[in-house]
């Protein structure tokens, strides 16, 4: 099981920016997929998570109205589009799978990606 989280870079407050976590050697289609985010000094926080049904659920208020999560199953991939970025969505981003969404990092056994930074500043 891979997974490949990219797209993250720096960004004014405001803009936009979409994650995208590839899969590689398993078929992404049958799992769901979470997307979490992580600063230094604290813990990893499940942002989003999308079910193998399309089903997103959200964890954190503060990204409601900004952030969805989408899927492509043709291209094995799940997307995290996020607009109107403010400085405190700053930090790594991650993505895991496993057989739904479970809500906390520890429960995501199948696979991880290795992050990717997003910075929001001006």
């Amino acid at each position: 099981v891979q997974l490949q989280a990219s797209g993250g870079g720096l960004v004014q407050p405001g803009g936009s920016l979409r994650l995208s976590c590839a899969a590689s050697g398993f078929t992404l289609a049958y799992y769901g997929v979470g997307w979490f985010r992580q600063v230094p000094g604290k813990e990893r926080e499940e942002v989003l998570c999308i079910s193998s049904s399309h089903e997103s659920t959200y964890f954190q208020d503060s990204v409601k109205g900004r952030f969805t999560i989408s899927r492509d199953n043709a291209k094995n991939t799940v997307y995290l589009q996020m607009n109107s970025l403010k400085p405190e969505d700053t930090a790594v981003y991650y993505c895991a799978t496993d057989d739904g969404c479970r809500g906390a990092p520890l429960e995501y056994s199948y696979g991880w990606g290795q992050g990717t930074q997003v910075t929001v500043s001006s």
